[in-house]
Formats: structure tokens, C-alpha cells, sequence
């Protein structure tokens, strides 16, 4: 937004104060300044001129030759091409050597034989608008010599401020609510302005009718007697220094009080409004409206319009109609001054793409107090420049507001202890009522009345307060001091140990596991659902999804997981991957059941045929998930074959992992079922095995945790002996690691698998188990002879379990 110095003057006295100390004075106390610029520098060269004599140009008809004083001890020879230039006139002279917009450069020229030292300019030449047609002739009175700038009061600087930190001030989206922060800051006096609504007519009210909340007060007051026309000089150039380009005195001036006062207005032809008077209503689905832009616009249910009848004229808050705009002819006018619902006008100005001026600034939650005063402030501005005006008929004020007006007790102790500065009363007396407040001595705090321009959404508990006495205090006045304080140590209740897990099974797996982290959306697609088969499953619903066909949240994590895997294989060979976080599981009695998880996939490119079984990332993940277990502090799990299968997981190759002392398992491990494989696109050159599983956070907190104790060294060297026995396809691997440990009676410090082998020479529906096994004993030495035996009962337990002990 930009403010300029010139118009800040009509409302506070800023004698002795440069623009860039104003900008510094804001950045410090009010709001972010992007910039500070001269307005058109270059009219500060160009200067005021007496047309003394006009002749027509010897071999040109269109041109003319000029003899033009600009306060030198010399008249000008100017060539002129426009045809409105006359003797007797004052214009707007460029110099030889003057720079020009568009980067243009007067220098002395011979035009059709005729000397020609400058230019007498038109307006567009000099950047103050489009008019082209002749050159800009200035007041009678214009002073030869002088600047243009100062002498049609141009000499102007523009401050811009950065929008984003006003978005909490309605009141400083105008420039008079930016001259009471300057009033403020530098200790100035604010000027009066007058707005009190003038006497009218005694005319029958113009009807206006309200259907909508939407709409907490609407202004309109008749207006006869005005015609547009061209604005005064000191209107453009005021609108020209904030970036506003004139259009004609009714537009101009409604710009103006908008820019003023922060209060957008608009104004209606009366002539083309119906006798039954404004309605301000919701949009009926279907409607359509072509505004001022020239744009046929569609309208929805949430859309606020103003209706002449039951024909829409305007997007209340957005635009005007373009059926009811002012033109050259219109001799009644109806001026509009409202108040409408921020959300309303915010999610119409979004939906359609039109953001204006005032929509951002009704956007803001605006003092509905101000419609009053800037219709008061927009007739007293009209009735000076246009003595002709009447007012009809009653003005009228429809609507139920309330001033939003507040009072707020602050003490000046909480004020100090919450600053750290020591500010005393006076001070925070004074700088409150430079603010504008009214303060109430109440024994040792203050009440404080806010006026609605700030209370609407901006001043509302003690502290706001307190943030105003520190900027106007200036932040960088309070002096340091160190920071001391007691550390003391958070409570280690359920909370705090649910987050303590969560950290440490994130640092093991993105850590030494070599997992990367993913975060997901907590709601699935219905055809995600139903690629993992669980789309069957009740699931909770989300009542206004983000797009059509995802409506469902997720019971566990592991689907969104396994939703990020196609593309994760398209960018590299081996994917490790890991989430944690929540899942919904609907309950009819309530609300839904939270089910806290960390989902592990891990996929690899397919090994082929007589690969290592230990490339399997089945095999790889459950062993990551068991150290993950031991190494959070569990002990090692025990793993069986899963009773009931998820639709997910292949039903040969599912496992659960218990912990001993736990009443249910901690985790779920499986290999990925082909057919969803497939579903997911894992194909061709993605083509890969996977294995998944999901570790429950909520059964980790409930099992116990494991003893930790030391064990010495052994005093004994270890024995390490590879045994293989060939059993049925059926028995596990565990039941075989449990006949190792019961031959060894007290003996077998380790057993690794490290060979799965299935071929034509061990028989039909037959496999061999290889082991490392490593004996020890705590006091002697293993001889063969132990070896021997230990290998004897092996073999009579492996024969239990339907097998044979497989010898060299």
C-alpha cells in the first residue's frame, strides 16, 4: 500500500519532518516500509511558463512557433504541435536538457526550419494521466518560473508499506488512520475533520432492505444536482502519487474517501436503479452479473449481492455492476456505504479471481462505525467542489451492528514485568492517549476504552495492549539483560513417553537402519483402498474431502506408505521406508479410536533364482525390526505365524512378533501378496519384492521392558559348528532353533541361519535349514566329544519334528 506525504498533511502536521524519517519512524513502531520514492522527480525540473506569443509556423500548418517566459533573462522559441496552445497561457515547459519519462531527453532541434529550445507539455508526457490530445494548461496564477510540482501540488513523496503487516489493522488501510500513527510517534496534533452527516431533504427515504446478516449496516443517500466531470488538479495528483489513475470526479472522489479513511463507498446511477429500492441478499445459485470490468460473472449461494429489485447491481464488498455505473448523463446519483462480513466477501473475491481495493479492505473486519463517517466526509468533499448538491431525501441507515467498542483493564506492573522495561505510569498514560484512548484511573490499573477503529479484531485482552505502549516505547530502547531461569525437568507422564519412543525409533531407523522418513495426508483414496484390497473395511469419513474420491481416513499407516512406492521405485533400486503416526479406527458409540504405528516397507529388485534367502527383504526387515526392538530396549521377539492375514500381506509368508510379558504381539511382518503388487503398479521394469510391516506404538508402551545386565567375557574359547537338517516344507525355522537350544542343553551362545535350500536330491515337499551354531561353556573347555554328543541329540530332534540330520 502506498501513502502519500502530501495527503498525510491533510491530517497531521509533518512540518520539520522529512519522508524518510516518517518511514523510519513507521518501520520501528507500526509496520514494514518497502520503499520511499519522490513522486515524478522529473516535474521538479519541469517548469512554469507564460505563453508571450503564438504564430503558426511558416512551412508547417499543423505546428506552431511560440515565444514562452520562464522567469529567465530570455523568452523561449518553442515549436508547439498542439492545437489548444494560445498566447496568454501558462503551461508546463521542459527545458533543454530536462529528462522525461520513458527515458526521453529535451534537447535543441531544428523543427521545419524553426529553433526550438524545450517542450510545452502535455499531461501524458509528463506521466500525470492519458490525456493527449493538446498540452496541459496550467492556473492563470501559476507563478513563471517555478516548478510544476510545487506549483499545482505535485511536490510529493510516496511511502510504501508493506501489506502483509497490516493485515491485523483495518484502520491503517487509510491514510488518515496512518496519520494517527504518525501523530503518535513524533508527539504531532491530528487535524479535525468534520464528519458529521449534513441536513437533508424531507423527501421519502430511498427503501433499502437487508435479507442476509452477511450485511450488518447499509448507507445510502440520495444525491441530486452533481454531474461528472474532470477532477481538480489537486484530487489526480494526490490519487496519481498512491498509484490510482483518474477516471472522472464521481470515481475519483469515491477512490478518495476509500484511500482516506479506509471505508470503501460506491456509487449508483440512480436513474437505473428500480423504485423498489436496494435489497442486499445471498446469491441464488445460477445467478450471473456482469461487472464493471466488463466480465460476466457466475454467482454462488456464497456470494453477497446488491440488488436493485430483484436485479442484481453490484458484488457487495467486490465490484459494481456495470448496468448502474455513473456516466456522462447521469444527473441522480446514489451513494453506497456499508459494512459486510470479512469471510463473506474474502471467499467471493477468491472464488472468482476479482481481489480489488475494497475487497481487501473488507476483508479486514473494518469499523462499522466508519460507514457513517465516510459518507459525511464524501458529501462534505462533494458539496465543496460542486456548491449545486442536494439531498433529497432522508439518508438512510439500515442494518443491526453495535459498536465494537471495548474497555480493557491494564495494570502497569504486568505491563513492565512483560516488557522488561520500566515504563511508569505517565508514560504508559501518555502513549495510550497519543494512540487514541480513553484511560480511567482504576488504583493500580488503568481502564482502558478502545475506540471500535481498533477493536474490532485488533485490541481484544491486556496484552495487546501492552504490545502498544512497547512499539511506541520503541523495542530497541529496552535495554538487555541475560535470560535466568529455573530448568526444570519436563514431566515424564504417558505423553512424555509415547514422544520419547517416537524420537529414539526415529533416530535408529533414519540412522544406522538406513530408512528415510515419510510424512502423509491422513485420508486415502477410495481407489488406493481398493488396490489394497481393504476398501470392504469401515473406515471414518471425512466429511468435506480435499478432492472427490477421497473421503476415507486411514485405519493404519501402512497404506499411505505403500501409496508412495511406485514412484519411490522409479527413482532407485532398493527403497527403505518407514512412517509414524496415527490411525482411525471407527467406533459406533463415538468418537473414533486412535491407533498410534510406525509402517516399515522394504522393497528391493527381485533376486532370481538361486539367490541368498538372506537378500529377501523379508528375511532383511524382520531382522531390522528385532534389533530395532532390542536396541529400544525390549527384549528379542519371538516370531509365529500370524493367525489372521491382512489383505495386504501374503498369506504363506505373514508373521507376528511377541514380546515376552506382552498380552498382544508388538508387530506384524509380511511379504507384499503378488496381486496387490500388481495393483500398485510394481510391474515391469518396477518390478520388485517387498516386505511391510507395522510395528504397534500403543502395545510397545504396554509391554514390559527388558532387564539389562552385564555378562563377563568367557573364560573359555567357543566352539562354532555348521549344522543343516532337511525337514518338511511346513516346519518353521524357529521350531528348529528351538531343538539347537534344547540339544545343547545350557550350551549354544548363538544359532544364525544362514541357508534355505530346496532341490530335486532332498525329495518332494522338502527343505534344508543350514545354522552357525557357536557352543560355550562357562567352566571348561568343549572337546569333540562334546561336539559329538551335542550333534547326537540334535539328531534325535530333528527326527521329532519329521526330519534328518543332514551329514557331510
Amino acid at each position: 500500500m502506498k501513502i502519500s506525504t502530501r495527503w498525510l498533511a491533510r491530517h497531521v502536521d509533518i512540518s520539520g519532518l522529512s519522508a524518510r524519517e516518517i518511514a523510519e519512524g513507521l518501520t520501528l513502531s507500526t509496520a514494514e516500509v518497502e520503499g520511499v520514492e519522490r513522486f515524478l522527480p522529473h516535474l521538479s525540473e519541469v517548469v512554469v511558463g507564460h505563453v508571450v506569443e503564438r504564430a503558426k509556423h511558416p512551412d508547417a500548418d499543423k505546428l506552431s512557433v511560440c515565444k514562452v517566459d520562464v522567469g529567465g533573462p530570455e523568452l523561449l522559441g518553442i515549436v508547439c504541435g498542439a492545437s489548444n496552445v494560445a498566447a496568454g497561457q501558462r503551461v508546463a515547459v521542459a527545458r533543454v536538457g530536462t529528462k522525461l519519462p520513458g527515458d526521453v531527453t529535451i534537447k535543441k532541434a531544428k523543427i521545419r526550419g524553426a529553433e526550438s529550445c524545450g517542450m510545452i507539455c502535455s499531461e501524458r508526457e509528463l506521466g500525470l494521466g492519458d490525456e493527449h490530445s493538446g498540452i496541459w494548461v496550467l492556473p492563470a496564477d501559476a507563478p513563471i518560473g517555478q516548478p510544476v510540482a510545487e506549483s499545482v501540488g505535485l511536490d510529493d513523496w510516496t511511502i510504501e508499506i508493506d501489506n502483509k503487516s497490516l493485515t491485523h489493522r483495518p484502520d491503517l488501510w487509510g491514510h488518515r488512520g496512518m496519520a494517527a500513527e504518525v501523530a503518535a510517534i513524533f508527539r504531532r496534533q491530528m487535524l479535525p475533520l468534520d464528519v458529521a452527516l449534513p441536513a437533508t431533504g424531507k423527501g421519502p427515504a430511498f427503501p433499502v432492505r437487508i435479507e442476509t446478516p452477511a450485511c450488518p449496516r447499509y448507507i445510502a443517500v440520495p444525491i441530486d444536482g452533481v454531474k461528472t466531470r474532470r477532477s481538480p488538479d489537486w484530487l489526480r495528483a494526490l490519487l496519481l502519487a498512491v498509484g490510482q489513475r483518474p477516471i472522472d470526479l464521481l470515481v475519483d472522489l469515491s477512490n478518495f474517501v476509500m484511500l482516506d479513511l479506509a471505508q470503501p463507498n460506491h456509487v449508483f446511477d440512480r436513474a437505473r436503479l428500480s423504485p423498489e429500492g436496494i435489497v442486499v441478499r445471498m446469491a441464488r445459485t445460477g445467478e450471473s452479473l456482469t461487472t464493471l470490468d466488463g466480465v460476466e460473472r457466475r454467482l454462488g449461494a456464497d456470494d453477497m449481492l446488491i440488488c436493485s429489485g430483484p436485479v442484481p447491481v453490484a458484488l457487495a464488498g467486490v465490484m459494481g455492476g456495470e448496468a448502474s455505473k455513473v456516466s456522462a448523463e447521469t444527473s441522480s446519483l446514489l451513494l453506497e456505504v456499508a459494512s459486510f462480513q470479512p469471510a463473506v466477501v474474502r471467499r467471493t473475491a477468491q472464488r472468482l479471481g476479482l481481489r480489488t481495493d475494497s475487497s481487501a479492505r473488507f476483508e479486514k473486519n473494518l469499523d462499522p462505525t466508519l460507514p457513517a463517517k465516510a459518507a459525511a466526509h464524501f458529501l462534505a468533499l462533494l458539496r465543496a467542489l460542486e456548491p449545486t448538491l442536494a439531498l433529497p431525501a432522508p439518508i438512510t441507515d439500515a442494518g443491526s451492528w453495535k459498536d465494537p467498542a471495548r474497555t480493557i483493564r491494564l495494570r502497569g506492573a504486568r505491563a513492565r514485568d512483560l516488557l522488561g522495561a520500566e515504563i511508569q505510569d505517565g508514560e504508559i498514560e501518555d502513549i495510550l492517549r497519543r494512540l487514541g484512548f480513553e484511560l480511567v484511573r482504576n488504583g493500580d490499573a488503568f481502564d482502558v476504552r478502545v475506540p471500535s477503529a481498533r477493536a474490532t479484531k485488533d485490541l481484544t485482552i491486556e496484552q495487546d495492549l501492552v504490545e502498544e505502549i512497547g512499539r511506541i516505547h520503541r523495542y530497541g530502547r529496552i535495554p538487555e539483560r541475560a535470560l535466568v531461569g529455573a530448568l526444570v525437568p519436563p514431566l515424564r507422564d504417558a505423553s512424555w513417553e509415547r514422544r520419547r519412543i517416537v524420537r529414539v525409533l526415529q533416530d535408529r531407523l533414519a540412522g544406522g537402519a538406513r530408512f528415510h522418513e515419510t510424512i502423509s495426508h491422513s485420508f486415502l483414496s477410495d481407489e488406493h483402498l481398493a488396490r489394497l484390497g481393504i476398501q470392504g473395511l469401515p473406515h471414518v469419513q471425512v466429511v468435506n474431502p480435499a478432492a472427490e474420491g477421497v473421503s476415507r481416513i486411514r485405519r493404519s499407516v501402512l497404506p499411505s506408505l505403500l501409496a508412495t512406492l511406485a514412484d519411490n521405485r522409479r527413482r532407485r533400486d532398493e527403497v527403505r521406508l518407514f512412517e509414524i503416526g496415527k490411525g482411525y479406527s471407527p467406533s459406533p458409540a463415538g468418537e473414533p479410536a486412535e491407533v498410534h504405528a510406525c509402517a516399515l516397507v522394504w522393497a528391493a529388485a527381485p533376486a532370481g533364482d538361486g539367490a541368498r534367502f538372506d537378500r529377501d527383504p523379508l528375511v532383511r526387515l524382520k531382522g531390522a525390526v528385532a534389533d530395532l526392538l532390542v536396541g529400544c530396549g525390549w527384549s528379542a521377539p519371538a516370531w509365529e505365524r500370524a493367525s489372521e492375514t491382512p489383505p495386504w500381506a501374503h498369506p504363506a509368508r505373514c508373521l507376528v512378533a511377541r514380546l515376552e510379558g506382552a498380552a498382544e504381539p508388538v508387530a506384524t511382518l509380511a511379504a507384499l501378496e503378488p496381486l496387490v503388487a500388481r495393483r500398485l503398479e510394481l510391474t515391469g521394469d518396477l518390478a520388485c519384492d517387498v516386505a511391510c510391516a507395522e510395528l504397534s506404538i500403543d502395545a510397545l508402551l504396554a509391554a514390559p521392558r527388558a532387564q539389562t545386565a552385564t555378562r563377563p567375557i568367557p573364560k573359555f574359547p567357543a566352539v562354532k559348528v555348521d549344522v543343516a537338517a532337511a525337514l518338511p516344507l511346513d516346519v518353521e525355522a524357529a521350531r528348529l532353533v528351538a531343538a539347537i537350544e534344547k540339544a545343547g542343553k545350557g550350551t549354544v551362545a548363538a544359532s544364525d541361519l544362514f541357508d534355505v535350500y530346496t532341490g530335486p536330491n532332498l525329495g518332494t515337499g522338502r527343505k534344508s535349514l543350514a545354522f552357525h551354531v557357536t557352543l560355550e561353556s562357562d567352566d571348561r573347555t568343549l572337546s569333540e566329544h562334546d561336539v559329538a554328543r551335542f550333534l547326537d541329540r540334535l539328531a534325535r530332534e530333528v527326527a521329532e519334528l519329521g526330519g534328518e540330520l543332514r551329514r557331510a
